[in-house]
């Protein structure tokens, strides 16, 4: 592998680590678990009720690393989900919050969309923000 290969793999180790901590800082939690917990939940039920072109237009954006985390699982089949208010999506979030009772999902999502609004583009967040319906839409502030 060249240097440049492995210094990819370092950076995306470094930025990872960046958004696991501005996640534990928006949740207000010093539990990494918890964090990673989030992002994975939340990314997953955005990526879910995207339509394909636009989940991908904003895996695009990912840091390597997250954005393996993103495509994890992802059968784009039968998407998008049909959730459509704010119940439905914290649904989807659940089956991989299951792992750590006692996390919120909407103050998940809440630090993760914060998390996103600072890391991607204006133009993909509000691409993004457009496909959601206006109760999921409330989540991002």
């Amino acid at each position: 592998m060249t240097t440049t290969g492995i210094d990819g793999f370092e950076r995306t180790i470094h930025q990872t680590n960046e958004w696991i901590r501005d996640i534990m800082e928006e949740m207000g939690t010093q539990d990494r678990n918890e964090a990673y917990l989030a992002l994975n939940s939340t990314l997953h039920a955005l990526r879910d009720r995207l339509v394909v072109d636009e989940a991908v237009d904003l895996g695009a954006q990912l840091p390597m690393l997250i954005r393996g985390l993103y495509y994890e699982g992802y059968d784009p089949s039968d998407k998008p989900a049909k959730a459509r208010h704010k119940d439905e999506f914290f649904a989807l979030m659940k089956r991989d919050l299951a792992r750590t009772p006692g996390v919120d999902p909407e103050r998940a999502a809440r630090s993760v969309f914060a998390v996103l609004k600072k890391r991607i583009s204006k133009g993909q967040i509000e691409d993004v923000k457009s496909m959601l319906p206006g109760d999921i839409r409330e989540i991002w502030h």
